[in-house]
């Protein structure tokens, strides 16, 4: 089978390994689609930690095609989405009901430390695969697991019905929580420095506001109303949101970026009552609530472009970023990219 596979910063290369075989509890699952994800361009860039030879990708929806000993439930042709975000049930915070921050995930993070889902076949614990709704599509499905990461922010935000909520970042992400948000009827503004992806955020979002980030966020929103929530889903723009927050708002940093730092006028932030947060990994009941909700949302429309696999760097092109260190530097244009790993199978 083929896959995508990080060589190191600035470098990949699409190349064969062999099919897994299911181990004992787990299952086989034929990708049919795979979602190119933030981090996988920040570990395209150097920018967070992944372990060189390992197969990219973690947003992932397919088909069972074999079993292992020992699993019960799943059954081929069972049509799944996958849950990357591993948990052992055995460490203190497992047992503890906090199973987002298990300890055992060296070696077991898709994509990350070991083989993702940008390729053919991918082998799984059973738990970690959910069956789709009859009507959710594999495209809309491959949304699944940043819905999580959505949901888990938000609740995190905790906003109230009447606040003014600010997104930094007019993303996958971004837009994807502005989604949600109007969803709820909340009041809620996205702000991009990228004018094609504000723009592209601007047609899936309608009349909710995405205004141009200039270099400033206080210039941005100047003569509007403080906002009680800012989401930082880019996670460098910290210092610019605590300018710019109402006196007891919340902060949250969504964005992961690997030495992103940040300065903090401490006596500010205690007298004007501000939260600074984060939300840390989704938990097992986070995916299963995105899960419950992509079948209510329209996550179809997110989707901007669906590549074939073997030709990945055009879908990696798509959104700036460059598959080996000899090429220029690209520019955002596209929304959510996906890689068809089965492209018959992508279409039902």
């Amino acid at each position: 089978m083929a896959g995508v596979v990080f060589d190191g910063p600035g470098s990949t290369a699409l190349r064969q390994r062999p099919v897994p075989v299911p181990g004992d509890g787990e299952v086989l699952v034929r990708i049919a689609v795979t979602g190119i994800c933030g981090t996988d361009r920040s570990i395209v860039l150097g920018e967070f930690p992944a372990s060189p030879g390992v197969i990219l990708g973690h947003e992932a929806a397919g088909e069972i095609v074999a079993l292992g000993d020992g699993v019960t439930g799943p059954a081929p042709g069972d049509r799944v989405v996958i849950n990357p975000t591993s948990y052992c049930l055995r460490c203190q915070p497992c047992r503890r009901g906090r199973p987002a921050h298990c300890t055992e995930k060296v070696g077991r993070e898709i994509g990350v430390d070991c083989d993702g889902t940008m390729t053919e076949y991918l082998a799984v614990p059973q738990r970690y695969v959910h069956r789709l709704p009859t009507g959710l599509t594999f495209r809309a499905a491959t949304l699944v697991e940043p819905l999580a990461c959505v949901l888990n922010n938000l609740r995190c935000a905790d906003p109230r019905p009447d606040d003014q909520i600010v997104i930094i970042g007019a993303g996958p992400i971004g837009t994807l929580c502005a989604h949600v948000l109007i969803a709820r009827g909340a009041r809620v503004s996205v702000v991009d420095r990228d004018a094609a992806r504000a723009r592209l955020a601007h047609a899936i979002l309608g009349p909710v506001p995405v205004l141009r980030h200039g270099g400033c966020l206080a210039d941005d929103l100047r003569g509007g109303d403080r906002p009680d929530v800012v989401i930082d889903t880019t996670g460098v723009l910290l210092e610019q949101a605590l300018d710019v927050i109402e006196c007891g708002g919340t902060v949250v940093v969504m964005g992961e970026r690997e030495g992103a730092s940040a300065s903090l006028a401490l006596r500010s932030l205690v007298t004007r009552g501000i939260s600074v947060r984060g939300a840390g990994p989704y938990a097992p009941a986070d995916f299963e609530r995105a899960l419950t909700l992509a079948d209510k949302l329209d996550l179809d429309t997110l989707v901007t472009h669906v590549v074939p696999l073997d030709r990945y760097p055009e879908a990696f092109a798509l959104l700036g970023l460059a598959t080996s260190a000899d090429q220029a530097p690209r520019r955002y244009q596209a929304m959510k990219v996906l890689l068809a790993c089965d492209p018959g199978l992508a279409a039902r």
